[in-house]
């Protein structure tokens, strides 16, 4: 299935304006966290969640309330938030207070959540599920979240860089950085937590992403070797268009399958669902504008190595370049005898 053949479009026209829009999301992220920070799934910061489902669903504030005044500790560090569809009635409520992290304690401050909420009257409820994080397996799951996302864009430098050239490399790690940047910053804008499958959908972003942009290097390569006189940019831009119409195809089908999981896939998955929507089209956006134009930065967008050296030819009209021509040798006069 072919679309969009034979595009011209000017792509790195725009790198400057990439660039400025790329930095404006980045450094209002920054702010955003800076300042109400992104929250972190029980399985980073550690503690209790208990999810329970009402025959008729109380406010937070109710709920809040009751923790106040009959959970040791209070409400005031406690999460409470409306689970899944409203429609359901649940209610879940997070502590950051563990019992020990062994044995029959694990269940001690779910257990008393249970039964302040027993205690505030708020009517009949069942316990529809409950997480339960100590603070050192959760110390454990940042440091190796962390550690893979390092190794992660490590193996794409060294790969890219063995595979193609080095600004390669370099244009196709900035590009996954950028993408993480951008990624956290929508989760700081929306408040999403920070959770393991969060952190898988990342690494699933990163990894398409570089696809995604070795696609288009593949191009680039190819394009280099063809041998005809034309800057960096406009063999950049020429391999982008030619690969424009597969790139709309696998981010528009990929797309809609994270669309349909973030409103069909329950509120488990909303945040990875909502991860995948932020990081394909970033990833997509990327490939395109940031990890092309840090190549073009790198080798200052002038006549390329080969095109330097190449003969001279010209270009059929179907884009087949023809094979250099010669200059016919004057003839040599005949000596008078």
């Amino acid at each position: 299935m072919h679309i969009l053949n034979k595009t011209n479009i000017d792509f790195m026209r725009w790198r400057w304006h990439a660039v400025a829009l790329s930095w404006v999301l980045i450094i209002a992220g920054i702010a955003v966290t800076a300042t109400k920070g992104i929250p972190r799934g029980i399985e980073f910061a550690g503690g209790t969640s208990v999810i329970m489902q009402f025959d008729q669903a109380p406010s937070d504030d109710a709920v809040r309330t009751a923790l106040n005044q009959h959970f040791q500790g209070g409400g005031q560090n406690a999460v409470v938030q409306t689970y899944g569809d409203v429609s359901l009635r649940q209610k879940m409520v997070r502590v950051p207070q563990v019992g020990e992290e062994s044995g029959a304690a694990l269940s001690k401050t779910a257990d008393a959540v249970t039964a302040a909420l027993k205690a505030g009257n708020l009517g009949n409820f069942t316990v529809v599920g409950t997480e339960i994080v100590g603070p050192a397996v959760g110390q454990e799951l940042s440091r190796k979240g962390l550690l893979a996302t390092v190794l992660s864009l490590g193996g794409i430098l060294l790969y890219i860089a063995f595979r193609y050239q080095l600004s390669f490399a370099v244009g196709a790690v900035i590009a996954s950085v950028h993408d993480l940047l951008i990624t956290m910053a929508f989760l700081a804008f929306f408040q999403y937590d920070l959770t393991l499958n969060v952190i898988a959908a990342i690494l699933t972003v990163a990894g398409y992403s570089t696809n995604d942009t070795i696609v288009i290097f593949d191009r680039v390569r190819e394009n280099l070797r063809t041998g005809r006189r034309a800057s960096l940019m406009e063999v950049i831009n020429t391999s982008i268009n030619q690969t424009l119409g597969r790139t709309i195809l696998t981010a528009g089908t990929t797309l809609l399958s994270a669309i349909a999981l973030f409103f069909f896939g329950g509120e488990v998955l909303r945040g990875f669902a909502f991860t995948m929507i932020v990081g394909i089209i970033t990833g997509t956006y990327s490939s395109v504008f940031v990890a092309a134009a840090v190549v073009t930065f790198w080798r200052n967008a002038g006549p390329t190595r080969a095109a330097a050296t190449s003969p001279v030819t010209d270009a059929l009209p179907g884009g087949t370049p023809q094979q250099p021509t010669r200059k016919a040798r004057p003839q040599r006069k005949a000596r008078a005898s």
